[in-house]
Formats: structure tokens, sequence, C-alpha cells
């Protein structure tokens, strides 16, 4: 499964598959204009794999539709409440805008970062702080969003735990978002679960320069 596109400046790609052997990915992304100039990218990893969990991941993928606009908090109890009859599901959400901040909430391990340009490679600017728990089972007491900070040109990482990336030395930034996800699932995807990669990122400038 490859998508990819623009949403004003906001340049995304993802690339996905399910477990060798099986019809269905419990994995799911989720790309939402929500219409205040920023767009809510959601990544989901309902546990295990097959159609149970790709019912778990279906089940917060609409609430998530339903209710874009709603602060990532309540999303994250939205989507714990939509599940609470299945398998659940690890979730991390990301607010990325045309501003100068980002914010996101993740519970379970769906990693996500912010990669930027050094004068050496690529660094880490910021990691998503995960916490424990299994959306529709159980949530941490506390869902506390962060905000960090972002600058035109950098990457939005977020991934399932079927992608293993050992070091950011494998992407390239001079490359599209499409080529990027592309590049990472056929070399870093475990052939024992369904794997999942997002990449996001503002391009700068005006929209009109994008096509």
């Amino acid at each position: 499964m490859h998508e990819d596109g623009f949403i004003g400046r906001i340049e995304w790609a993802v690339a996905g598959r399910a477990l060798p052997g099986q019809q269905v990915s419990g994995d799911r992304c989720v790309v939402l204009d929500t219409g205040n100039g920023t767009v809510l990218f959601a990544v989901l990893d309902g546990l295990g794999h097959g159609a149970a969990a790709a019912d778990a991941s279906d089940r917060a993928a609409q609430i998530l539709a339903e209710n874009r606009a709603e602060p990532l908090d309540v999303l994250m109890v939205l989507c714990h409440r939509a599940m609470a009859e299945t398998r659940g599901a690890a979730v991390s959400l990301a607010l990325f805008g045309d501003g100068d901040t980002m914010r996101w909430l993740g519970v379970g391990n769906v990693d996500s970062q912010v990669l930027t340009r050094a004068p050496v490679g690529l660094k880490v600017r910021a990691t998503v702080l995960l916490t424990g728990g299994i959306v529709g089972y159980r949530l941490p007491q506390t869902l506390q969003p962060q905000t960090v900070a972002v600058r035109p040109g950098d990457l939005l990482l977020m991934s399932t735990d079927g992608i293993v990336i050992d070091s950011t030395d494998c992407i390239d930034l001079s490359k599209s978002t499409a080529d990027i996800t592309a590049d990472i699932l056929a070399k870093h995807a475990k052939d024992t679960d369904d794997a999942l990669v997002l990449a996001a990122r503002h391009r700068g400038g005006p929209p009109d320069v994008m096509s």
C-alpha cells in the first residue's frame, strides 16, 4: 500500500504492507485536513495482525475522521471508547501545520520522530514521549500532548513496530516523502509483523509553487 499527496504546503506519504501470508494489515494511517491550517496524522497499530487487528484500527480511524477538530487527548479517549470491544491498538497522533511547532501524543509503541538536516547527515530534533498502554484496553491516567519545534524541511516520521530503523543514515531528505517511505518499507520492514511508515514535511514557500 502506497499513498501520497499534498495538503496546503504539507507533503506526505505512507507505505505499508500486511504480514507476509496475510491478506489484511492491522496497521493504518489517517491523514486529515483539520480545516484550521493543520493536518492530523495518525498511525494505528492494531494488536497482533489479521482481521481482528484491522477491525480495531478501522474503528479508531472512523472516529478520528468524524472528530478531527478535537484536541489530541480528547481524540485518544474517543478512540479508546470506540475500540473497547476490540483487541485495541497502539496509537500516535500528530498535528502538523504551517507554524513553527507541532503537537503529538502517543500511547503504545508507534514511534514518531522529527528529523532535521545537520552539518553532516541528519539529526533527530525530537522524539515523541510514548506512554504505556493499549488504546481500547488500558489508557494511561494522564494524557499530555507534547509541543515540539519544527521548521520548513523537517521530516515527521511515524512508524509501527513492524519497521526497525537502526540509523537515520538510510534516509535521504532530498527525496520525496513517497520515495522515503517506499525505501524504508523495502529495507526496514520485519518479516514477522504488519509494517507501516508515514513521512510528512512542510515544504516552505507559497502553496501555488507546489504541484
